[in-house]
């Protein structure tokens, strides 16, 4: 070979090596989750990822190495929802959206009906056209649908043993959140097979709380049931904090509730329902569509009773219940 010649092939290899080089080590772009909750992220809301994570890295996944996650959170304001998932679908165009409740769920389904979504706290998909089925979505949204119904009827029911002679039920509701009116007609029904009466107060903002406790309390109700929704699961503690000071025994959806200083709750485990969307997620990042992801329900109601709260209160907690608590918070 002529040295001219070899010049050549090695100022071609020269050139060629380095682009080579670099297709080989460029990093591969990692999945891009993002978190969308009408909750505050500083309040309970903000509490929710670290148990999705959790669920992540039992699948072995480890964030900044295998996903990057990005959130928003309307801090209360479900009004921001809209626009929230717009940013997301139309900026940061993730490859999986985790909408963290069925609030945030309808406005990301009405931004996109491509990404996939999943949503750990589900309610009446099919219902309000989220999902042709819970067995075959066969849209882009799937999850855990957590709101069985009955469970509303059973916290009628539980409000009478802890207050048998109780007549008046208020119930603290938040109507603007979809899943808030099936639980309100399940409970004005209950009601009635119970010869109770039912008086409302409705929250849709935070400041509108001690309002709306405050004309229950006017109105002279017995007990109160509070609807499970984002917006009064992230006003656990002002709720409780108000129940005590007017001297009304409360009942829940949530634990959550309990914790913060409320009666009794009896529901879903809310914290298992993010670890469990990590299993949706892991799915859809191996390829398989959300259509195709069955949407599940909690196997588990968990009864929870702080006997603190009963004790400031006055009440003797029936024994029927005390036999059938799963936890107690004292």
């Amino acid at each position: 070979m002529r040295r001219r010649d070899f010049i050549k092939i090695i100022a071609g290899s020269a050139t060629a090596w380095p682009l080579a080089a670099l297709a080989q080590v460029s990093p591969k772009k990692q999945p891009l989750i993002a978190w969308l909750s009408g909750g505050i992220a500083k309040g309970l809301s903000g509490k929710y990822p670290t148990d999705f994570l959790g669920g992540m890295q039992a699948l072995g996944y480890v964030e900044g190495r295998d996903f990057e996650m990005v959130y928003r959170f309307a801090e209360g304001i479900s009004d921001r929802l809209p626009a929230l998932a717009e940013e997301i679908v139309q900026k940061l165009k993730p490859d999986v959206i985790i909408a963290s409740a069925l609030s945030a769920a309808v406005p990301a389904r009405e931004a996109t009906s491509t990404i996939p979504i999943v949503c750990p706290l589900l309610a009446d998909a099919v219902q309000l056209g989220l999902a042709a089925s819970e067995a075959r979505p066969g849209g882009n949204v799937t999850g855990v649908e957590p709101y069985v119904a009955g469970l509303p009827a059973k916290q009628m029911e539980i409000a009478r043993e802890i207050a048998p002679h109780a007549r008046r039920v208020g119930l603290l509701t938040n109507l603007q959140d979809p899943k808030a009116p099936p639980q309100q007609q399940e409970l004005e029904t209950a009601a009635k097979a119970l010869e109770m009466t039912i008086v409302e107060a409705d929250v849709n903002r935070s400041e509108e709380v001690e309002g709306a406790m405050e004309a229950l309390a006017r109105q002279q109700v017995d007990i109160v049931i509070v609807l499970q929704s984002t917006l009064l699961l992230n006003l656990s503690a002002p709720i409780a904090n108000l129940a005590l000071a007017k001297r009304l025994p409360t009942v829940y959806g949530y634990r959550e509730h309990v914790e913060a200083g409320g009666l009794i709750s009896y529901g879903v485990n809310v914290p298992s329902c993010y670890r469990r969307g990590a299993y949706f997620v892991d799915k859809i990042l191996h390829g398989t569509p959300a259509s195709e992801l069955p949407i599940e329900f909690p196997t588990k109601i968990e009864l929870v009773i702080n006997l603190k709260t009963a004790k400031t209160l006055g009440l003797t907690v029936p024994q029927t219940l005390i036999v059938a608590v799963d936890d107690v918070i004292e």
